[in-house]
């Protein structure tokens, strides 16, 4: 279970764009797409059909979600998850940092 979700702001915290901060856009398996963070170019091929054109795109390519760290705005680092469970019952995201509640991913 990841426990980075989309919407999350996130840190990159190992290889090409270490240091770099973006906002989730997709989380699949164990990989996540972060919004402006390791490019790549993708050749596409024209498409007479839907009209699209071909050429040369960049495009966001997906990190492997161990590559990233969810940001703490409160301390301006970055941090990992930790859950806990309410008098309620329901569960929620904390950083281990700070004990305080993860925003909610929009």
């Amino acid at each position: 279970m990841a426990k980075i979700k989309k919407g999350d702001q996130v840190v990159v915290i190992t290889g090409k764009e270490k240091g770099k901060q973006g906002t989730v856009l997709s989380v699949t398996n164990d990989r996540v797409k972060v919004e402006g963070l390791n490019m790549v170019k993708k050749h596409k091929k024209a498409n007479q059909v839907t009209g699209a054109e071909g050429g040369i795109v960049t495009q966001e390519a997906s990190l492997h979600i161990s590559n990233v760290a969810i940001f703490n705005a409160a301390t301006s680092k970055a941090d990992r998850i930790g859950y806990q469970i309410d008098e309620n019952g329901v569960k929620t995201r904390v950083y281990k940092s700070t004990g305080e509640s993860v925003a909610v991913a929009k």
